[in-house]
C-alpha cells in the first residue's frame, strides 16, 4: 500500500493555513502531492498555471511534495497518483458537513481511498483564500496570511 496523500484545492491563492496543513502531513506520508484544482465554473483569480506557480513559491525547499493540476474526479485524480488518501482541512465547524459529504461521496466512488481531517494551527484557522482576496481587493494587508512574493502577485492582479 501506498503511503501517498493527495492534498486537493482551488489554492487561489494558496494561504500559511494550506501551506501549515501540508508541512504537517509530510511527517505523516511519505509523500503528498498538491493537487491544484482546474475547476474553471468557480472563476478562479488566478489561472491554473499561475497557482501551481504560486504554491511552488510557498512550498520551496519541502522535499517530499509534488505540486500538480488536474482536471476532473478527484478519486480519479487519486487512482492516477497512486495516493492511498485524501486530505482536507477543517477551520470551523462549518466545514464540516460539506466535507463529510465530500468524503461520504468518495468513499462510494472509490471505497480504497482514505479521507483524512487535519485541522489548522490556530493562528491560520480564521484564514480562507476567499477572504485574502476580499481584503486584498478593499486595500488591506494580506501579509500575515500568505507568502510575501504572492502578496505582490495579487495586489498586481487586482489592479
Amino acid at each position: 500500500m501506498s503511503n501517498i496523500v493527495i492534498y486537493p484545492g482551488t489554492f487561489d491563492p494558496i494561504t500559511h493555513g494550506h501551506t501549515d496543513l501540508i508541512q504537517r502531513a509530510c511527517r505523516l506520508f511519505d509523500r503528498v502531492i498538491v493537487g491544484v484544482a482546474a475547476r474553471p465554473g468557480k472563476n478562479p483569480l488566478f489561472t491554473l498555471e499561475k497557482r501551481l506557480e504560486l504554491a511552488e513559491i510557498a512550498l520551496e525547499g519541502q522535499e517530499n511534495i509534488e505540486i500538480c493540476g488536474f482536471e476532473g474526479l478527484l478519486v480519479e485524480f487519486a487512482r492516477q497518483k497512486k495516493a492511498s488518501a485524501i486530505l482536507r482541512g477543517l477551520r470551523a465547524v462549518s466545514d464540516f458537513d460539506y466535507e463529510f459529504q465530500l468524503a461520504g461521496m468518495n468513499r462510494k466512488l472509490a471505497p480504497d481511498i482514505e479521507t483524512l481531517f487535519l485541522t489548522p494551527a490556530e493562528q491560520y484557522a480564521n484564514i480562507s483564500s476567499t477572504l485574502v482576496r476580499e481584503i486584498a481587493s478593499l486595500g488591506g494587508d494580506v501579509s500575515p496570511f500568505i507568502h510575501k512574493k504572492i502578496v505582490a502577485e495579487l495586489i498586481m492582479k487586482l489592479r
